[in-house]
């Protein structure tokens, strides 16, 4: 029996949450205070896939700390070094050896399909297809691969065009079988100087293979834009379950569904859920409203924030106006001396400071 393995594509810089990815990769920025590519390894691992290679480029030493050997999500986990972001078919292409001859799943290491893809693969894996691609129904298909199907069949794709003939995306899901191999190696780099997965793909349906879609028509995203992420904290927010481990005193109101980790304290606040706030993190005299995380070893005194993502070691201090809509770096410091009600909107690169006046 042919094995089925997964590759996650996590060797891009992240330009578009820049300066948050100058200091971290764009894989491991935290979605209700876990790593987005953790959802994504546990997805593969859902849809009965243990065999993961993760091709890594510039961040690679933070994403092999933060994955490890991969045991932890109960699959093996093997590095494929990419030496520079030439493309996701130049990323399929490098990992051939990984692969060998068996049937594979390509996944984007910041996307997030939120109800899985076992349904997907195992479609897959029932009608032995060379290619499968997943599909998506978007507002903007200007700025993704679009696909025009002729029936349920693929007969054309085009990455990112100026003047799409449908609004059918693709999503950052991809499944083959050895024939890409072929099709990445004659293929040519696009003006941008990338091997494009829209023209390999293209090359197998051009060749006659048996290229064949799915439509989604759950939640899915490609996390790479702040206003994206924000949604998908949201939607991660509104599927946990309270629990209280840390200390909240009688002064406090907690309503909703809200997550407070050990080690934290809630002093005289009003916390909204659905939130997160992590281990060793201190609220005082504040308000947390709806979709929310704060990560661990935070300070917040005296401001308001909703919306929002906070990541460790930051300190949010007597801000007053509400902080809305906001992407807060590592070891941030956003303070105010003299209250004036506003709200301020914030995306903040890690070791910053801001002083509100």
């Amino acid at each position: 029996m042919i094995e089925t393995k997964a590759v996650i594509l996590s060797g891009g810089k992240g330009t578009r949450l820049r300066p948050i990815t100058h200091t971290s990769a764009k894989q491991l920025v935290p979605i209700a205070n876990r790593p987005i590519l953790f959802y994504g390894i546990e997805a593969i691992k859902e849809a009965g896939i243990t065999d993961i290679g993760i091709v890594v480029g510039d961040t690679a030493d933070e994403i092999e700390e933060a994955v490890g050997d991969g045991s932890r999500f109960g699959v093996e986990v093997t590095y494929i070094r990419q030496e520079a972001p030439l493309g996701l078919a130049h990323a399929v292409k490098i990992s051939r050896d990984f692969v060998g001859t068996d049937r594979f799943i390509v996944y984007l290491g910041d996307n997030l399909v939120l109800d899985g893809i076992r349904a997907f693969v195992d479609r897959f894996t029932e009608n032995e297809p060379n290619c499968q691609i997943l599909l998506a129904h978007v507002s903007n298909p200007q700025n993704f691969g679009v696909a025009e199907l002729d029936g349920e069949r693929v007969a054309r794709l085009v990455e990112k065009p100026s003047e799409p003939k449908t609004d059918l995306a693709l999503v950052g899901v991809y499944m083959f079988d050895e024939t890409v191999f072929e099709a990445t190696e004659s293929i040519k780099p696009s003006w941008r100087g990338e091997l494009e997965i829209t023209d390999a793909i293209q090359y197998l349906i051009e060749k006659g293979a048996n290229v064949q879609s799915q439509i989604i028509t759950g939640w899915w995203k490609d996390t790479g834009k702040l206003g994206d992420m924000l949604e998908a904290n949201r939607m991660l927010l509104e599927r946990l379950e309270s629990k209280i481990d840390g200390e909240v005193d009688d002064r406090s109101t907690i309503d909703g569904r809200v997550i407070i980790e050990k080690g934290s304290t809630i002093r005289n606040s009003v916390l909204r859920g659905p939130l997160i706030i992590g281990e060793n993190t201190t609220v005082t005299d504040s308000y947390v409203g709806p979709f929310t995380s704060i990560n661990y070893n935070v300070e917040i005194r005296g401001s308001e924030i909703e919306h929002s993502i906070v990541l460790e070691d930051s300190r949010i201090l007597d801000v007053g106006g509400r902080i809305e809509g906001s992407l807060v770096g590592k070891n941030v410091v956003i303070e105010k001396h003299s209250a004036k009600p506003r709200a301020y909107r914030f995306m903040v690169g890690d070791y910053s400071r801001i002083e509100l006046e």
